[in-house]
Parts: C-alpha cells; sequence; structure tokens
C-alpha cells in the first residue's frame, strides 16, 4: 500500500495531467478516458515507478470502455436481484396488484447483495486479469483468475480488499465536507483511482510471478534494427513507434 501511495503523489508532480484528468473525470462518457488511463498504470506495474503521461486518448476511451462492459456484465445477475427485490417493496408500499411476498423480496435483496459480494471479489483481480493480456475474454477465465488468488494466498487477498475498500470509503467521504467538499472530492478522485489500480496490479504480479515464473528477457543486442525498447519500462517495440504500448511513454 505504501508503495502505491508514493506513486499515486507522484500525478501531482505533473499538474497539467493532474488538471486534465480531474475534468475529464467528471464529465459523463469521457471519464472512461480516466478509467483507461488506469489500464495504463496496470500494464506498467510493476516495471515503471512513474504515473505514464495522458497521452492517446482515443485508445483511453476504448480500454475504460472494456473495463466498465465487463465490470457491468460482472454485477449483471446481483443488479438483477438487487432490483426485483426493490421494486417488490415499493409495489407493496403502493398497494399494486401484482407484487412478490415480503419474504420474497427481502430474499432477491439479500441474495442479491450475497453474490455482489462474491462476483466483486473475482471481478478485482478479472479487470486486472484483462488489462494485463489484453484481451476481454480473460476477464471471465474464472479459472485462470480464481489460481492467481490462491498463489497471492485468499487470506492475504482479503485483506487487501477490506483495506482498499476502507481507504476508499475514507476518501469518499470527503464529498460529505460543507462547501468544499465537492472540489476535494474531484480533486482525490483520480487519484485514488490510479493508487488502486497501481495496488491491484501489485498484488495481481505476486500471484502470477508463482504462476508463470519471471518473463524471459531478451539482450539488447538480440533485437534487430527495426526495432527498440522502451527506456521507461523495457517494452519491446518497433522502432518507428511514437508511445510505448506499455506505460504510454514518449518515444
Amino acid at each position: 500500500m505504501g508503495e502505491s501511495f508514493e506513486y499515486a503523489k507522484k500525478l501531482f508532480t505533473d499538474l497539467g495531467r493532474l488538471v486534465m484528468l480531474v475534468i475529464l473525470s467528471i464529465i459523463p462518457v469521457l471519464n472512461l478516458i480516466v478509467i483507461g488511463y488506469q489500464t495504463r498504470v496496470v500494464k506498467g506495474t510493476p516495471s515503471s515507478s512513474e504515473p505514464p503521461p495522458l497521452v492517446g486518448y482515443g485508445e483511453l476511451f476504448i480500454q475504460g470502455l472494456k473495463v466498465a462492459i465487463a465490470a457491468f456484465l460482472y454485477m449483471l445477475v446481483p443488479m438483477i436481484l438487487m432490483l426485483l427485490g426493490g421494486f417488490s417493496f415499493i409495489f407493496h408500499m403502493a398497494g399494486a396488484r401484482f407484487r412478490f411476498p415480503t419474504a420474497m423480496g427481502i430474499g432477491f435483496l439479500a441474495l442479491g447483495a450475497l453474490l455482489a459480494f462474491c462476483t466483486g471479489i473475482v471481478a478485482a483481480m478479472a479487470i486486472v486479469h484483462m488489462v494485463k493480456n489484453d484481451d476481454f475474454g480473460k476477464a471471465f477465465a474464472v479459472g485462470e483468475i480464481l489460481q492467481i488468488i490462491g498463489n497471492i494466498g485468499w487470506g492475504k487477498y482479503v485483506i487487501w480488499l477490506v483495506v482498499t475498500f476502507v481507504i476508499c470509503m475514507v476518501v469518499g467521504s470527503l464529498g460529505s465536507i460543507p462547501f468544499m467538499g465537492w472540489i476535494l472530492s474531484a480533486i482525490v478522485s483520480p487519484v485514488l483511482g490510479v493508487f488502486v489500480m497501481r495496488s491491484a496490479a501489485l498484488i495481481y504480479s505476486e500471484g502470477t510471478t508463482t504462476t508463470t515464473g519471471a518473463s524471459p528477457v531478451l539482450s539488447r543486442a538480440e533485437v534487430p534494427p527495426s526495432m527498440k525498447f522502451c527506456p521507461n519500462c523495457g517494452t519491446r517495440m518497433t522502432a518507428d513507434s511514437a508511445f510505448c504500448p506499455n506505460c504510454g511513454r514518449k518515444q
């Protein structure tokens, strides 16, 4: 957590980037660009120690949209169950002729909440798994995701989830401060997102390192003239690349 905090704090070293992230985060639809930026944080972890530049808005938007769709699909069934439970109480209070029994409404709500909790445990790593593999389908490779969590250790993983949730709740409470709360919340929101995604990517890397071991690294002498390395994270790319496909650093 400490490393992730120091990493997120570096966003303040580039005020132009931070201001743009804040502006984008409060604009509906365009806030997907901020989510896309956070996926770039995931891709650059743990090799990069600096937040990536805010470039390639179109690509960031697409990545953010993928994350939003994956999260929506994960929570679709729990949301339907909780909506059914909620509507049952609304229909009951309105005296509607067709309505679920109260006990059934409570059951829908409880089942939806329980399923949302269980789904959320998997979804947290599913998003990282999808981003790391650059494959939307990997978000639903439940067997692989559970293996990664098992390698991390369920106890350690659940503690990380709880601590992260508490931090988000505390930071989110800034919005309740009179007059200045919404401004503080707007400023802190993208920073909190980067902190959470960096932390998630770091704990994910513990599980994948156990599973796959260290990735083989080609020496620079073995790379043909048509290729080059990113000086920031070491990713190999074509010689004419203007930006690193991993960390987004300008070449």
